[in-house]
């Protein structure tokens, strides 16, 4: 495993699980943010394509690529409780608890928040860390962007692939709690690809982290 995992949300997301925060309807959020669509030439510009997407100018506010679009319709057809805004919401809650957990070497909560495969990755790294003596004094200091990169239907497993760019600053320190690598001061910028699976209609509501990868 490397080590990016070494390198805000708002207060109603810190402390909740997993499964409070991916993908649950309220009542209360705005309706899915969608790539707008690309003009038609000679249309009137008054009156939308028939499959036009709603607009919005500010694309660096969308929260996912177009290679993504088509699995995510599959997936809201079969989950139709499926809300894209608030699942990405909820993923970078996600991201803030399963680093600070890693961080923290707290393997009770990473057990409720990630899948089998990255689960025994973050044991492993944990052990090294505890066998070497050291500790990490991390702080995620902002999530700068999140967006679906990619998403898939197999079955009735969901999977949707997240970017997160973000600025983390990463300190390592012994035993006697001095610093031997990295410093407080000066953020790093990190690129990290996390996948989040689910078997949609399942009595388990949770989206387990299954991936990691560095973007």
């Amino acid at each position: 495993m490397t080590e990016i995992v070494l390198l805000a949300m708002v207060a109603l997301f810190v402390g909740l699980r997993l499964y409070a925060v991916l993908g649950r309807r309220t009542g209360h959020e705005q309706q899915p943010v969608v790539r707008p669509a690309e003009p038609v030439a000679g249309a009137d510009a008054a009156t939308p394509a028939p499959d036009a997407q709603p607009e919005r100018s500010d694309r660096s506010s969308l929260v996912y690529e177009d290679s993504a679009a088509g699995g995510i319709r599959a997936i809201i057809a079969a989950d139709s409780s499926f809300d894209v805004s608030r699942f990405l919401e909820g993923a970078q809650a996600a991201y803030r608890m399963i680093l600070e957990a890693f961080w923290k070497g707290n393997e009770q909560e990473l057990g409720d928040l990630v899948g089998e495969d990255v689960r025994h990755s973050f044991e492993e790294a944990i052990a090294a860390r505890n066998t070497a003596g050291h500790r990490l004094d991390n702080r995620l200091i902002r999530i700068e962007r999140a967006i679906i990169e990619d998403a898939h239907l197999q079955g009735r497993t969901a999977t949707i692939v997240v970017r997160f760019d973000a600025d983390i600053a990463a300190v390592t320190r012994d035993g006697e709690g001095e610093v031997i690598a990295g410093s407080l001061s000066d953020a790093v910028a990190t690129h990290d690809v996390w996948s989040f699976q689910r078997v949609l209609g399942s009595s388990d509501p949770n989206w387990l982290l299954v991936e990691t990868d560095e973007g």
